[in-house]
């Protein structure tokens, strides 16, 4: 129901735009949030907006570099990511929440399938 996209590799400094696109259920009502995983690392919050894109929150690691939006017309959620490091190498997925903390994995109830991103030195 949450299907990511946007993911490659590049080199540091460059920039993606990841995408995620709800299909069967509206989302427009639900938080959204993206988060990383490297290997061996435990997934990780990165950035989320509320369900009225009011709202938005970072990771320390992110802020300035990232931002998170939304159309909710669309039933897509956006991460734009500027000047990337090699450390943002990683999965990312993004996922939707009914409620909760919106920086909390445990918050999110459907998750995407996740989309390689690849930042070499």
């Amino acid at each position: 129901q949450l299907q990511a996209s946007g993911g490659g590799l590049v080199q540091a400094g460059s920039s993606l735009r990841l995408s995620c696109a709800a299909s069967g259920r509206t989302f427009s009502r639900y938080n959204m949030g993206w988060f990383l995983q490297a290997p061996g690392k435990e997934r990780q919050f990165v950035a989320a907006i509320d369900w009225t894109g009011g709202t938005t929150e970072y990771a320390d690691s992110v802020k300035g570099r990232f931002t998170i939006s939304r159309d909710n017309a669309k039933n897509t959620v956006h991460l734009q990511m500027n000047s990337l490091k090699p450390e943002d190498t990683a999965v990312y997925y993004c996922a939707a929440a009914s409620w909760g903390i919106i920086s909390s994995r445990i918050s999110y109830d459907y998750w995407g399938q996740g989309t390689q991103v690849t930042v070499s030195s």
